[in-house]
């Protein structure tokens, strides 16, 4: 979390685009297709929402691993439809799994999904992708089709629809809710047809580059491994199994565009001349990547957060777990119906409880109640509120001055009266547990990254011995990211791998 003030997060980048639209050429097939949006619109809109995707997700700071992935960015754009673009390639500073592209050349990997993969050539078919679907004009066509049925280019609303006088509807999907992406308007309505034209345009492109098409489908199924794993994981926790935010969830995958990216790497088989996949140098590369949460997004360790740069830390009850995003913390029940979610409040919202209660909530009855945390001055409200529609609502938070001097609101939700109560303790749980970093806490708030080894004779399991991996998945999970979790083969012993340290 990287502690955004109170607010709705709201992308909505607005195009000024001309009524009428013009014929265009599409750079791949050739043919001409109505658009409201020429080059210079597209790329318009790209540098635009690119402001907002940095902002949302911040960039890795490793010049040397953004050099990596540009330099390979621009090698296989250079053999694509439209190399005339200026293409910019970004890692992203979020541990999800995903990749996503936006109109005018920009695309984007996150070091979550880099984690996951082998090879260069790995990444080289997640990014080839990406750019079939610039190539492609697939962002122009959405566009045209939403505004010609008068929705907009980018309808993306990411917490306006469920966050009211500060606070969230229901706790239920929260994870979801808090973790949309300013690029979601683009990549969460391609069609089969242009999902399956990025991936014969990626591979391609990465024939043309020398790399075997055969790690587009290597890809597919190390990540399909990885929703396996997820799966494997809540079944054996005794808990339904999430939607995950990946790279798949984004570009939706099933057996049949499984079974289309075979039949397009087939064309390539049995062509010379193609380079190595290049691992060695991947590998390379990213050792030393974070891995998983960062220092500057705060830390997740079990059932305790810490923010070292904020200076505070808080625990979840036994069975609630710790959800990060960038807008909030949420501890949330094991139910998954009610939770403590704890913002920054920006300084303009009021210097003291009292003005933050009145200028924010403006309350219409209400009790108040001073409380103490670890030390930290506190005040606990609970009464009603009207949203802007005129609505009443009930809402019960409280307010915390913490280190330097800010203020934090931390705000009991959940999905229906019944189970606020049922969870009304573990809420002044999670609540009595926010404080200050202790030297304990500070100790405990090692960020994790990924380092290679040779492989041990005692596999997987003698690597796991000395991961920081929860002993449950640490095993399951080092064998996913080497690409021998759910049937695939084990390295040879010598042979480098990735491990967390």
């Amino acid at each position: 979390m990287r502690m955004l003030p109170v607010r709705p997060l709201l992308m909505a980048a607005s195009l000024m685009l001309l009524a009428c639209g013009s014929q265009v050429v599409n750079p791949v097939t050739g043919r001409t297709e109505y658009s409201v949006m020429d080059e210079a619109a597209e790329v318009q809109e790209g540098v635009k929402a690119h402001e907002g995707v940095l902002q949302e997700y911040g960039v890795y700071a490793d010049p040397k691993l953004q050099a990596y992935v540009n330099d390979l960015g621009q090698r296989l754009a250079s053999q694509s439809h439209r190399a005339n673009l200026k293409w910019t390639f970004t890692v992203l500073d979020s541990p999800e799994i995903n990749a996503f592209a936006l109109p005018g050349g920009y695309v984007y990997v996150t070091r979550g999904i880099m984690a996951y993969l082998d090879s260069e050539a790995e990444l080289a078919g997640v990014m080839g992708h990406e750019i079939g679907h610039v190539a492609a004009r697939h962002g122009a066509q959405r566009a045209t089709r939403e505004q010609t049925a008068g929705i907009g280019v980018i309808a993306a609303t990411v917490l306006g629809a469920v966050l009211e006088v500060g606070g969230v509807g229901g706790a239920t999907d929260l994870a979801s809710q808090l973790s949309q992406t300013a690029a979601s308007g683009y990549v969460a309505s391609y069609s089969r047809d242009q999902e399956s034209q990025a991936d014969e345009l990626g591979a391609e492109y990465l024939s043309r580059n020398r790399y075997n098409p055969q790690n587009m489908v290597d890809v597919i199924q190390a990540l399909k491994s990885q929703e396996l794993f997820a799966a494997d994981m809540a079944k054996a926790a005794g808990k339904p199994v999430a939607s995950a935010s990946s790279w798949l969830s984004s570009h939706p995958a099933n057996d049949k565009r499984l079974a289309d990216i075979k039949v397009f790497a087939a064309r390539y088989k049995g062509r010379e001349g193609y380079v190595d996949d290049g691992r060695a140098r991947y590998l390379q590369a990213i050792s030393g990547m974070s891995f998983g949460d960062s220092a500057a997004q705060g830390l997740v360790r079990g059932r305790n957060f810490y923010h070292e740069a904020l200076g505070i830390a808080i625990t979840a009850p036994q069975g609630w777990q710790v959800q990060n995003t960038d807008e909030a913390i949420a501890i949330v029940n094991d139910a998954g119906d009610a939770g403590l979610v704890v913002r920054l409040i920006p300084p303009k919202a009021g210097g003291t409880h009292d003005e933050v209660i009145r200028n924010v909530l403006k309350p219409t009855d209400g009790r108040i109640e001073q409380r103490s945390l670890h030390g930290l001055a506190a005040t606990h409200f609970a009464g009603t509120v009207r949203n802007q529609q005129g609505e009443s609502r009930t809402v019960a938070l409280t307010l915390v001055t913490g280190p330097g001097d800010r203020n934090y609101w931390l705000q009991y939700v959940a999905k229906d009266d019944n189970a606020r109560q049922r969870a009304q303790a573990g809420l002044r749980e999670a609540e009595a547990s926010f404080r200050p970093m202790s030297p304990t806490d500070r100790a405990a708030a090692k960020p994790w990254s990924i380092q290679t080894v040779p492989y041990p004779r005692g596999g997987f399991g003698e690597l796991a011995k000395s991961s920081p991996l929860p002993a449950s998945r640490a095993q399951a999970q080092l064998k996913l990211m080497n690409s021998a979790y759910s049937g695939g083969a084990d390295p040879k012993p010598g042979q480098l791998v990735k491990v967390v340290r």
